[in-house]
């Protein structure tokens, strides 16, 4: 498994820095935010030190996956939210907290404030168009 010696997630899965818990496998970690958005707010960690989705690997992603699915059910359980989001950022452009990959699991009530959506306005559709063929030349 890879570590940074310098990444506070990492620092985390050794146990050199506390944490709220919730349950972890072979490759990943589920704990409380320190800094919630709401009651409930979590993290489910990698615990192979990948900064981001374009490094991380297959198969620790889909644990990741599992571990997000299962901690999700929790917190619906019990919490009762009116909805849950699923927050992950890749990049200082995209306001990465941490660079390591990390799911957040977040509680949300209606009309709460929190700053992730954006209004629905039609885009330029030769503009998506274009866009999309450049995207599929890399798929």
């Amino acid at each position: 498994m890879h570590s940074d010696p310098d990444c506070v997630f990492c620092k985390i899965v050794a146990g050199q820095i506390p944490c709220f818990k919730l349950c972890e496998d072979e490759a990943t970690l589920a704990f409380m935010d320190i800094n919630p958005a709401h009651e409930g707010h979590c993290l489910v960690i990698s615990k192979d030190h990948a900064p981001t989705i374009f490094d991380i690997g297959e198969e620790t992603l889909t644990a990741v996956a599992r571990a997000v699915r299962r901690v999700s059910r929790a917190v619906n359980a019990a919490l009762a939210p009116q909805g849950l989001s699923l927050v992950q950022a890749n990049g200082e452009g995209a306001k990465q907290s941490v660079p390591h990959f990390h799911i957040h699991v977040l509680p949300r009530v209606r009309d709460d404030g929190l700053l992730l959506d954006w209004p629905l306005l039609p885009g330029n559709r030769d503009a998506i168009a274009a866009a999309a063929e450049r995207i599929r030349r890399h798929l």
